[in-house]
């Protein structure tokens, strides 16, 4: 029986210690398939791009695994894996990251790592984002590596019926603490924005993006919580982005106005 193909893709960039982590834990239970940005590409969101050719390019990078670089964002790299590279493969799971900084709570809205794997389950792939905490490209993967193995495993055995998406995160914490896994939803926080004003050799102004992330309330059904308390988060997440309780408030409005 062959292995399930499983892409991988991320928005730190091909050489980035997270991706290659992620590698070796999809190589334990299928073919990996690498298609990934040639630069980072954090913050990219679900960026696709539109007015210039995006460019792929095979590189010898992982041993004995076919690996493209390609010039776009983090979703061009589904898209064209899917549509090109890919197009008469079935491809049975698709893992982005691992990323070098959280994407619990409304982070999932910025990420590239989550948008690569969120437009894969748009296609109707099984995907998972995994991310930590920890800023650093010297971080310690071992106890991500550990849960993502897990995780990867479950997902493949069909633990994923009901969801195509799941934003996983780990805290930034020894292995050796992590206390196991925690099922959750999004939690509730934001970026307290400032901006960093300069000056260019020509004296014109320009603007750095700098901040701070708040959590709004410590519920502990959140991954907020778990994070905070030594847990893997896992949020079942999806692309549809109704307010369904918003949808017999806004009735009336049907009625205002004569067809």
């Amino acid at each position: 029986m062959s292995k399930p193909l499983i892409l991988v893709t991320n928005d730190d960039g091909i050489t980035s210690p997270g991706i290659r982590s992620l590698i070796a834990c999809a190589a334990e239970y299928g073919q990996p398939y690498v298609v990934a940005p040639d630069s980072p590409q954090s913050g990219q969101g679900h960026a696709i791009t539109l007015t210039e050719p995006i460019r792929l390019k095979e590189v010898d990078i992982f041993k004995g695994i076919t690996a493209y670089e390609c010039s776009g964002t983090p979703a061009d790299c589904v898209k064209l894996a899917k549509n090109v590279l890919l197009r008469d493969k079935t491809i049975d799971l698709c893992v982005s990251g691992i990323n070098h900084g959280s994407n619990a709570s409304i982070n999932i809205i910025y990420s590239g790592t989550m948008s690569a794997a969120m437009e894969a389950s748009i296609e109707g792939i099984p995907s998972i984002g995994f991310s930590m905490e920890d800023y650093s490209y010297k971080a310690d993967l071992t106890g991500c590596v550990k849960y993502a193995k897990m995780i990867i495993a479950s997902v493949l055995d069909g633990a994923m019926k009901e969801n195509k998406l799941l934003n996983v995160n780990f805290p930034k914490i020894p292995p050796s603490e992590i206390k196991g896994i925690k099922i959750c939803r999004q939690g509730k926080g934001n970026w307290q924005e400032t901006f960093l004003e300069n000056k260019d050799p020509r004296d014109q102004p320009y603007y750095w993006l700098a901040g701070e992330f708040k959590t709004i309330r410590h519920e502990k059904d959140s991954d907020l919580w778990a994070l905070q308390n030594g847990y893997v988060s896992i949020v079942p997440s999806k692309h549809d982005l109704t307010n369904y309780k918003g949808l017999d408030e806004l009735k009336f409005m049907e009625n205002l106005f004569d067809a």
